[in-house]
Formats: structure tokens, C-alpha cells, sequence
């Protein structure tokens, strides 16, 4: 499945606005593998243009080329060919699309009960890692909402109960058939089993996009196939025809078809069914490969007669035909997806055929070479002339009227005992060519060889109860073997082993080997070295087999390193034992045979490069450890592997074992197991040899370190070095050694499995009294493991802090914290060991000031065989409250139930009375309460018997005070009362008596009040309170008389702006008048308008 996305860059020289990004395909575009297909972009301007361009998608070749094709409005682009690896999502400039589907068979699918069903299950277009993981659930008919889990790839936690069992038995699995697809597989489907099947498939995928999961129907139905034939004895004679019947029917109410297949189990152990002919579901007739030439021949014939019988006709039988024949019904049903499912098979019971084979004449012929020389190979033919049809042939040679071998008819050589020996060393062979030749060939002709040969031929029929019957026998005539004598001798030169390289500290063994006539034969062995020219002398043997060694060879020979052997007239064998890397190079073999007349002697040689390999060029040694991470106390072993070539020798190795502790730069001796078997223990770590065991076998040694420590915490290494073997000197040079990487072993505390009882408790005991405190411990983890003990105090004090009581460490060792290490102080408290589980705090004379809570600390510490503590962890009890009861006196408050009620913004009062006060003696403390509607309980104020006052929060200091009005009688007053102050109040009044000489007051009783429901009325609303409760009116209160002071001062200020345009007018008023006066008067006016001018 393919999604495309195409985004086009503009083309130069074009605007980018006349671009548009244009989606392909808006459906997943589906290619075949080799298909190709084009994808088509549009542009929203018309224009001329054409580009090749290189693309390189996900996952391909980036040498292949594709093309892009601009043509008018039209993008094209070709990609050919696809391959099926290509699958995915393809990147086109950086823009791509995936969506994952997932895909199961359609259904429904009929499937009959009690055989195999598998459901296939596809995943495509998904991201992350190529294996996908599938999850299989169904919904039963029964309930078809709900969802079963069977099986999934993550693991066997996803299965429900109901399937666990199938699960298990690999009665329901699931088979990958690749990583993107898988096949639920249920062996007996069951008719329970019908329901809808789903497959799911986990997100890997950056987000979700596609589809998840699919569903199929199972439907299982009854199985109501039969196959029916008469089980029956028939004899027949070769050529005869048979008929045989089969009766063959279903039932089922769904569309299905039916095959029939005849089959043939011939005589012979292990003999599979071989298929005679079928009648396929398609209604073809198909033949068996071993019977197709006889169907087309018209021998081998199928009918059907009615609806449910089915008849297997032969003709011309043969004895291959002769066994058991059964036939087989299917019962085929076609999916939903047009494929037929095989759902039912049967198989009749079988009739034995007996065929009794005709006789049939033939001649048997024997081919063989002329006369050969001795050591040349030479081979028999011997074939069958006649008998019209491959027969089943017996062969037999003999020589010199003797039997030596023979080949039954299934091809099953008996040599005789003289000539096993020769065929397992490959120099006599005897083989079927065809069912009518067999071959004896001799690869080394010897005078031992030379005479008669014949072979007989048996034809052979297998009887009823196993064992072949002789029809016939024919014998070949006599074929005479000639051997040519040979004019000069060879000499043949080879290692013992066939090979011409060994290792060195390996015995090197040379046969030398001369034919011809039998002689007195001499022998020299020569030896050229490589990088030498000239070869050494390395022994010799004369004819009375006298040996006698070179010159340089001698001083080696004390040492048992040459032996020379004759081993018959014309074997020599040079033995070279241990072998060094200078035993390399060309050895020669010079054969002498010396007559009387010595200037007749001949001799003849032979040359063989021999090699001698180092041990250290394939010696490797390799450390190992199951557990690099070690659990304190555990055990822990180390393997040295040595690999080398020549693994197949037994060779002397020394291992030593070495170790180099944390922080240090320096290897130390562990332990050494030389090659005589000795051991050699280090003495760096003393505890080392008593818990280690050493096992050692060829090629492999193995630590087995016990109880392991810190100080087994380091870097471990093994050298090995190995020795020749049968080396006489024990104390001789190692001829190899290696030394394997560095290990690093880390050695670890275990993990604790403390756990102490967490729950929490409260004593209330009488003063004076004794109790005890419990620290219950429900797990510890094993090993050699002490505990530690600490028991904490916090007194009842809000402000205490927890202080340290006492402490019994690992080693059972006591001792007190600071605050409790006076002598009276560890009289009052002690622990107790009762058993492995259970720690108990004794507290004696228990007094007010032992009033608290106590928890207990436990340590889990792990001690190891170096003598050294490790802390494992540490757990905390739950807490126990400490509290004492009242004694002798009580105390009783009033249980009158009454209401109160107050008036918002008043003062409030509540009293609290006392009708039982105890002894004159006892003074009173008083804590008040109150619930309200949301709120719940509080405590508001502690009047304690002292006079103090304890309020519950600061914030209420200011709002509420206590007092007391009389002996009996205690006050809560509430200032300036609340709406919020409604509730219910009470009072809890304690009795306190002096204890001891130091001033001590203990509680003896207390008691709690009746509830006095208190209700805040709203106050009555005065002329004041309703201008300030009205909002309009208070605003006009405000802003009229601002209105009226604003319209006062403009009235003000006209009032001055007339007056000065009245004294304006009067002055000019004044001015008119004086233009009137006499002007005897002139200079009067003058003077005084110049007076007023300069006023």
C-alpha cells in the first residue's frame, strides 16, 4: 500500500503565488510488486516545461532514476519498476503520509469441529521497528460485547483463564509469518469456540493514524463427514485388473464440496502412502506421480456412481501394486475471500492386495578388462539381457567359486569378511548402476587378485511376511583377471594420518611403501628444512633391519624423539615424536634393492612436504561468567574456555588464575593447576582456598567460589600455556601460552525483605502501672542476618521532637539515648529479645511524663565471611500512643441540653458547669469545641488546670476568652458575634491531682458537656445602618450636596461679575455729568478728574 503527497517547488523564473499544493490520490494507492504507477499534480497557471529529476524514496536504490513530466496543466510522475521491499511510505520533498490497516481473512468462516483452524492477520503501513506484535481476543455469542483476551506475541500475561489451559498445551498459538504478519492457530477447534475474532495490532507509530485492528466470524459446525470400504484379503495374479468401492457423504448445511483420493501403502517397513488417483473438489480428475503414465495409458481409473460411491478400477496390476489401499474423503468449504479451506477428512479402513508375479526368462553377461598391472584398479560389469520390465534383481559375485558379495533388491551391500577390510579402505567397491547392472571394482590390483570371476543374478518378489522369494537365478560365465608384471618398482611416500601438516608436539608419522616382486629392500630417510638446500641424513635400515640415525639426529635420538620401524618387506615408517617447527620441510624416501650381483642394485625415491604447525597461532582462551553481578553470600563460577585448532589433541595445559582487586593496578596469584595435575594456591586472599573449588578438564577450567565477599570484588584473568605432549622432561618449555581478557566481577549487598508490623495503636494504662511496648517483625530475608533495634519517643508536647530511648545493635549490645541515661531513667525502660519475630519495650511505673508515642527502628544487617557488617535496610513500626486512665475520682459536667442566641454585633456568653468536681484537693482544666454546618469539629481554646490559656488558632485570641466565674462554673465570651459563630459548642472538663514530691499533676477524669446550640440573629436596622444598607440612596447622599456647592460657587461668581460691570457703569455715569458742569467750575473739574484719573 502506497500513500503519495506532492508538494511542487516553483519553476525559476515563475511566480510562487501561482503554486499550489495539490494532495494525490485520496485513497491509499494500492501497487503490485513490478507494476508501476502515475501519480498526477495540477497547477493553477497553463505553462510549457519538462524536468528529469532525481528522486531518492525510502528504502531504494539511489542509482535508480525516475522522471517527472510537466505538460500543460498536468504533473506526471512514473515510478517503474516496484519492488516488494518498497512497501511503506515514500518520501516526496520531505512531504509523506502513512497509514497503518490492518487486515484479517473475511468471514464468516465455517470450520468443522475437532480439526485445525488458522486465521491470518496483516499489518501495513506502520512505522517504528519491522516486527509488529499481535494481539488475538474474541466475543462469544454469548456475550458479545465482551471482550476475551487469548494469546498475543508480547508474552502469556495477555491470556484469560478460560484459555490459559489451551494456551499452555499448544493446543491455541500463534505462528509469525513475517514481521508485519501472523496466524492465529487453534489445533481442535471446539463448537464453543464460534464467535467473533479480532486482531489487534499495538501503535508504534509517532500518532495514531489508520485503522488497529479487524474481525473476523469463526462459525464451527458438527463434523458429519463418512468414509466408508469393506476391509478385505484380494490375491491377484500380475496383469489382472481390481475394482474397489468407497462410500463417501456428508451432511452439512452449508455449501461444500467433496474429494476423494485412493492411496497405496506398499509392503516394506517405514513405506509411506503413496496417492494412487483423486477426484479433486474442483471435480478433476488428478493421477499420483508414481501413477501418472498408467492414468494416461487408460490402467488406472476413477468413477463416481450416485452421490456417494466412488469406484478405483486398475488394470494390468504389477507387483510394485501389492500392499494395503484406502480411500480418503475431504470436505472442502469456499471463504468469503473465494478460496477453498479443507474443514473435514476421513479414511476407510484398508484392503491388502496380494499379487502373485509371472515368470519371466533373461541372461546375465559379465564385461571385464584385459590383463592390468598390479597396484592399477580394474572393474566388472555385470548386466541383465531380457525380462522385459525392470525385474527386482539380487546380485552376487564370486571368485574362484567363492561368494564375496552381493546387493539385495533394495540395494543392501553383505561383503564377506575378507573383503570388508579392503572396501573400508576404499580399495574394493561393489555398486548397483541400474536395476539391471552392478559394478565390483578393485582400486589396487595385487597378486591376490588374480583369477575367476562370475556373477548370478536372482530375481526376487518380497513375501508376505518380509523376506524375498527367488523366482529365478542366472549365472554369467567366467571372466579371468590377468596381472602384468612390472618393470621397475614404485615407491609410494605418506603420513599415517593422510594429512601432510601436524601440530607441533604431534607425532609425525612417515610410511614408505615399495611394489613389485618380493625382495630384500633397504632404506634411507632424507630431511630438508626450510630455507635449506642441502638435506640431512635422518636414518637409515638396512635389509637385516638394522637402524641406524644421521649425524645430527643422534644427540635428539636420547631423548626418544626418532623411531624407525620396518613394518613388512616393503613398509618403512619413520616416526618423529614430539615434533618442533623446525621439523618442517621435504622428507625423502630411498628405496635400494640390492641382488647378489651389486652392480644390478636399484633404488627408487619419493618426496612428501610435511608441515609443522605452532600451537600459539590458534590458541585463544576466553573467560566467562553466568553472573558478572554477584549477590553477597552467593556463589559465583568462572569458566576459561581455551579455543584452538587443534582441540582434537590431548595436550598438557597449565592454568593459573589471577586476580586484581578494585583500586589496584596489580594481578595476584588465585590459584595454578599445572599439567601433572598439581595445585598451587595464592595466598592473597586468605579465605580463598577453603570455599573455592577447582575443576579442570581438557581445553576447559572452572572456579566455583562459595559464600562470595567483598574482597572477591575485582578483575579476574586465566593464562594458559601448553606443553608437548609425551614430553619426557616434565619441567620442559611450554611450547604455547595466551592469556584471556580481563573480567570484572561486581559484588553486591541482596535485596532486604524486612517488613515490621506498621500498624498503629493506643495504650491507656493506670498510673503506676507497668507496660509493654511490642516491635513485631512479619519477614526478614535469610542468610546469616542480625537485627538492630532502636525504640523513639516523642512526649505529648506539639513542640516534641522524637528522642532515642534506647538501641540494641547486630551484636545485641544495649544502650540508652541521652536523654534516658540516668539510673532511673534505665530502671523505667528495658528491652526484651521474646523471639526471632517479636522485640518488647518494658515501661515500669508508668508516670505523666511517659505519656507519648513510641515507634521502633529495625536494621537488617548481613554479616560475611570476611567478618565485615553490611546494612541491608531499614523499616519503622507504626506508632503507639501511650495515655493513663483515670483513676478513683470523677469529674461531671452539666448534661443540660439548652439553646442560645445572640445578636449580630453583640457580645455572647456560654457557660460550661461542673456538678462533680472530685476532691478539694484537684484543680479543673476546661477545652471548649465547636461544630459548625461545613466546618466540623474544632477546638478553640485550652484553659489548662494551671491558668494558662491555650488557644487552637492565634486568630482567635481577639474574638474569644475564657475564664472561670466561680469553682464550678467556666465562661466562653465571644466578642462582637458573627454570623458565622452559629454552631453547636460544648466544654470538656479534666481532673487533675498532684502526683510525687515534685509538683507533678496528673489527669485522673474527664468529661465532656451537653451541646448548646448557639444562633446569631441579625441586629435590628437603624436609620443610619438603612442609609448605609441603600446603595442609591447613599450615592445621592454624596453627590448632592457636591451638586449644590458647585451651583452655589457659579451663583457667587456671577453675583461679582455683575457687580463689577455695575461699578463700570456708575464710573462712566459720572464722566456724562461732568461735561455739564460751569465752567466757572473748570479747573474744579479738572483737578478732579485728574484725582479720580489717578485713583
Amino acid at each position: 500500500m502506497y500513500l503519495f503527497a506532492c508538494f511542487l517547488p516553483s519553476p525559476r523564473g515563475f511566480p510562487l503565488r501561482s503554486w499550489q499544493r495539490t494532495p494525490l490520490l485520496p485513497r491509499p494507492l494500492s501497487v503490485s510488486p513490478g507494476g508501476s504507477r502515475f501519480l498526477l499534480c495540477r497547477l493553477v497557471q497553463p505553462w510549457w516545461t519538462s524536468v528529469s529529476q532525481r528522486l531518492s524514496p525510502l528504502g531504494r536504490n539511489n542509482k535508480q532514476y525516475y522522471t517527472i513530466c510537466y505538460f500543460q496543466k498536468t504533473f506526471l510522475f512514473l515510478a517503474s519498476p516496484m519492488a516488494t521491499e518498497e512497501e511503506g511510505i515514500w518520501d516526496f520533498a520531505k512531504l509523506s503520509l502513512g497509514q497503518r490497516e490492518v487486515m484479517v481473512q473475511k468471514g464468516p468462516l465455517f470450520r468443522a469441529e475437532g480439526y485445525p483452524v488458522s486465521i491470518g492477520c496483516n499489518v501495513t503501513g506502520h512505522q517504528g521497528p519491522s516486527e509488529q506484535h499481535f494481539r488475538w481476543s474474541v466475543y462469544l455469542p454469548t456475550a458479545p460485547t465482551q471482550e476475551i483476551q487469548i494469546i498475543s506475541t508480547e508474552g502469556a500475561t495477555f491470556t484469560y483463564a478460560r484459555y490459559a489451559q489451551r494456551v499452555q498445551n499448544k493446543g491455541i498459538y500463534v505462528k509469525r509469518v513475517r514481521g508485519n504478519s501472523a496466524l492465529l492457530h487453534i489445533s481442535k477447534v471446539q463448537l464453543k469456540d464460534s464467535g467473533e475474532y479480532e486482531c489487534h495490532t499495538p501503535n508504534t507509530d509517532g500518532k495514531y493514524y489508520g485503522t488497529y485492528s479487524a474481525k473476523t466470524r469463526l462459525i464451527v459446525i458438527p463434523d458429519t463427514l463418512s468414509a466408508t470400504m469393506s476391509s478385505q484379503t484380494l490375491l491377484k495374479e500380475e496383469g489382472e485388473s481390481l475394482e474397489l468401492t468407497c462410500e463417501a457423504s456428508k451432511a452439512t448445511t452449508q455449501h461444500t464440496h467433496l474429494s476423494v483420493t485412493w492411496y497405496l501403502i506398499q509392503d516394506g517397513e517405514g513405506s509411506q502412502a503413496t496417492e494412487i488417483i483423486s477426484l479433486s473438489k474442483d471435480f478433476v480428475l488428478i493421477p499420483g506421480p508414481s501413477f501418472t503414465k498408467r492414468f494416461t495409458a487408460g490402467e488406472v481409473q476413477l468413477h463416481k456412481l450416485g452421490v456417494t460411491t466412488f469406484r478405483l478400477a486398475m488394470g494390468s496390476l504389477q507387483p510394485s501394486d501389492q500392499g494395503q489401499l484406502f480411500c480418503e474423503a475431504t470436505e472442502w468449504i469456499q471463504d468469503p475471500d473465494e478460496t477453498w479451506t479443507l474443514i473435514t477428512r476421513k479414511q476407510t479402513d484398508q484392503t491388502t492386495l496380494r499379487i502373485q508375479p509371472a515368470v519371466r526368462d533373461f541372461q546375465v553377461n559379465i564385461t571385464a578388462q584385459g590383463p592390468v598391472t598390479a597396484g592399477n584398479s580394474v572393474e566388472l560389469v555385470c548386466r541383465v539381457i531380457g525380462s522385459g520390465r525392470d525385474p527386482q534383481l539380487r546380485g552376487v559375485w564370486l571368485f574362484n567359486g567363492n561368494e564375496m558379495a552381493h546387493i539385495d533388491a533394495g540395494g543392501v551391500l553383505d561383503l564377506k569378511r575378507d573383503y570388508r577390510e579392503r572396501a573400508s579402505q576404499g580399495q574394493l567397491q561393489v555398486s548397483k548402476l541400474n536395476p539391471k547392472a552392478f559394478s565390483l571394482k578393485i582400486f589396487s590390483v595385487g597378486p591376490e587378485d588374480e583369477g575367476t570371476y562370475r556373477c548370478a543374478m536372482e530375481e526376487v518378489v518380497r513375501t508376505r511376511m518380509g523376506p524375498w522369494q527367488v523366482l529365478q537365478r542366472k549365472e554369467s560365465l567366467d571372466s579371468r583377471v590377468h596381472l602384468r608384471k612390472p618393470a621397475a618398482r614404485n615407491v609410494a611416500l605418506s603420513t599415517k594420518s593422510k594429512q601432510q601438516a601436524v601440530w607441533e608436539g604431534e607425532a609425525l608419522t612417515l610410511l614408505c611403501k615399495a611394489d613389485g616382486a618380493k625382495g630384500p629392500l633397504s632404506v634411507e630417510w632424507w630431511h630438508i628444512p626450510w630455507g635449506q638446500m642441502q638435506p640431512e641424513l635422518v636414518a637409515s635400515m638396512g635389509q637385516d633391519g638394522t637402524g641406524q640415525l644421521g649425524a645430527s639426529y643422534k644427540e635428539l635420538n636420547n631423548h626418544g624423539n626418532i623411531r624407525l620401524e620396518k613394518m613388512d618387506w616393503a613398509t618403512f615408517q619413520l616416526e618423529i615424536n614430539p615434533t618442533a617447527i623446525m621439523d618442517s620441510g621435504t622428507y625423502e624416501c630411498r628405496v635400494s634393492e640390492s641382488p647378489q650381483n651389486r652392480a644390478r642394485d636399484r633404488s627408487w625415491a619419493q618426496k612428501l612436504t610435511v608441515t609443522v604447525k605452532s600451537l600459539e597461532s590458534s590458541l585463544q582462551v576466553k573467560l566467562m561468567t553466568r553472573h558478572p553481578q554477584v549477590t553477597l553470600t552467593n556463589t559465583f563460577s568462572l569458566s576459561c574456555i581455551v579455543e584452538a585448532d587443534f582441540s582434537h589433541l590431548t595436550v598438557p595445559l597449565t592454568v593459573t588464575w589471577q586476580f586484581q582487586p578494585v583500586r589496584s593496578q596489580v594481578f595476584h596469584l588465585l590459584v595454578r593447576i599445572a599439567r601433572n595435575g598439581t595445585i598451587e594456591w595464592g595466598d592473597f586472599l586468605s579465605q580463598f582456598q577453603k570455599k573455592t573449588k577447582v575443576s579442570q578438564s581438557s581445553f576447559y577450567s572452572q572456579l566455583l567460589i562459595h559464600d562470595a565477599t567483598e574482597e572477591e570484588a575485582g578483575v579476574y584473568q586465566c593464562q594458559v600455556e601448553v606443553y608437548a605432549r609425551s614430553y619426557p622432561d616434565v619441567s620442559g618449555p611450554a611450547r604455547a601460552s595466551a592469556t584471556s581478557h580481563p573480567l570484572m566481577i561486581v559484588i553486591t549487598l541482596p535485596e532486604s525483605k524486612l517488613r515490621v508490623n506498621s500498624s498503629s495503636q493506643v495504650q491507656e494504662i493506670f498510673i503506676n502501672s507497668n507496660t509493654n511496648i511490642e516491635c513485631s517483625i512479619l519477614s526478614q530475608s535469610t542468610g546469616d542476618l542480625h537485627l538492630a533495634v532502636t525504640w523513639y519517643f516523642s512526649p505529648i508536647s506539639t513542640n516534641a521532637t522524637w528522642l532515642t530511648v534506647l538501641e540494641m545493635d547486630h551484636t545485641n549490645v544495649v544502650k540508652y539515648g541521652d536523654e534516658f541515661h540516668t539510673p532511673r531513667r534505665k530502671q523505667k525502660f528495658h528491652l526484651e529479645k521474646v523471639s526471632q519475630d517479636l522485640f518488647q519495650l518494658h515501661v515500669l511505673n508508668v508516670e505523666d511524663s511517659d505519656q507519648g508515642k513510641y515507634l521502633c527502628s529495625v536494621e537488617e544487617r548481613l554479616l560475611s565471611t570476611s567478618g565485615t557488617w553490611h546494612k541491608l535496610g531499614e523499616k519503622k513500626s507504626g506508632l503507639t500512643e501511650l495515655k493513663l486512665r483515670a483513676t478513683g475520682s470523677k469529674v461531671r459536667a452539666s448534661e443540660v441540653y439548652w439553646t442560645e442566641n445572640a445578636t449580630e454585633h453583640t457580645e455572647a456568653a456560654i457557660h460550661c458547669s461542673v456538678e462533680s468536681s472530685g476532691s478539694p484537693a484537684s484543680l479543673l482544666s476546661v477545652m471548649w469545641f465547636r461544630n459548625r454546618e461545613h466546618s466540623g469539629r474544632n477546638m478553640l481554646l485550652h484553659l489548662r488546670h494551671n491558668g494558662l490559656l491555650e488557644y487552637g488558632d492565634e486568630g482567635l485570641r481577639e474574638h474569644v476568652y475564657c475564664y472561670r466565674a466561680s469553682p464550678t462554673d467556666f465562661v466562653l465570651k465571644l466578642h462582637r458575634v458573627e454570623m458565622e459563630d452559629s454552631g453547636m459548642y460544648w466544654c470538656k472538663v479534666t481532673e487533675w491531682q498532684p502526683h510525687g514530691s515534685q509538683g507533678m499533676w496528673v489527669s485522673q477524669a474527664s468529661d465532656e458537656s451537653q451541646h448548646v446550640v448557639f444562633t446569631v440573629l441579625p441586629s435590628e436596622p437603624t436609620f443610619p445602618s438603612r442609609i448605609c444598607s441603600s446603595t442609591p440612596l447613599l450615592y445621592f447622599l454624596f453627590t448632592y450636596p457636591c451638586i449644590l456647592f458647585i451651583l452655589l460657587l457659579i451663583s457667587l461668581f456671577s453675583l461679582y461679575h455683575k457687580a463689577r460691570e455695575l461699578s463700570a457703569l456708575r464710573l462712566n455715569v459720572q464722566k456724562e455729568k461732568a461735561l455739564w458742569v460751569d465752567l466757572k467750575g473748570t479747573g474744579d473739574w479738572r483737578a478732579t478728574w485728574k484725582e479720580e484719573e489717578d485713583n
